[in-house]
């Protein structure tokens, strides 16, 4: 569906580029943002290599384990389906550990990880658990502290203060997850109902 309106929103602006006999526009501006695309990428690889090296070295000096114990109440409280040893815990806490450190790609991994751990736990392999509904609510909606990529984003742009969003970030992230956690909450009430 996504897909579909990215399409209608593209041939819209070309039809109307060509209407309007600015066509070359279209040309001009899709050349420069791929350009512009593929310079920030190379520029976020050295943002990227590092919270990723860091995340790795948590996770062999065996932070993973340690987070999971000192947040193990809060996750299973939301995660009252999984198992106390269950292997998920630690994926889903480095997923929520690099999306709080604003490093989206870094969590992918994590996040991918923890639906597999999940879905080994899933009684029933057709549907989507709760554990797992509660999971996705959470990895979309994480609360950011830092956001390392929009601020290597911003960096790049050679804004004035790039750390100047860390506040506002942290406001609307935090009320992201808050909503994500009470309507997951709500949900799972009302379906024991």
């Amino acid at each position: 569906m996504l897909n579909l309106i990215w399409l209608i929103m593209l041939a819209a602006g070309i039809l109307v580029a060509s209407v309007t006999g600015r066509i070359e526009t279209v040309t001009v501006s899709a050349m420069k943002a791929a350009e512009l695309g593929v310079e920030v990428a190379f520029e976020l690889i050295g943002v990227m290599s590092l919270w990723l090296g860091l995340m790795r070295l948590a996770e062999e000096a065996g932070l993973v384990r340690a987070l999971a114990r000192v947040f193990g109440p809060a996750i299973r409280r939301l995660f009252p389906t999984l198992r106390p040893d269950s292997p998920a815990l630690g994926a889903i806490i480095m997923n929520l550990s690099a999306n709080i450190l604003g490093l989206g790609n870094a969590a992918t991994p994590f996040g991918l990880k923890a639906m597999q751990e999940l879905q080994k736990e899933n009684p029933h392999p057709d549907t989507a658990s709760p554990a797992m509904c509660t999971f996705l609510a959470l990895n979309t909606s994480a609360l950011t502290l830092v956001p390392a990529t929009i601020i290597g984003v911003r960096l790049k742009a050679q804004s004035a203060n790039p750390t100047e969003i860390i506040g506002t970030t942290i406001v609307a992230t935090g009320c992201a997850m808050v909503a994500a956690i009470v309507a997951d909450q709500f949900f799972r009430r009302r379906e024991r109902l």
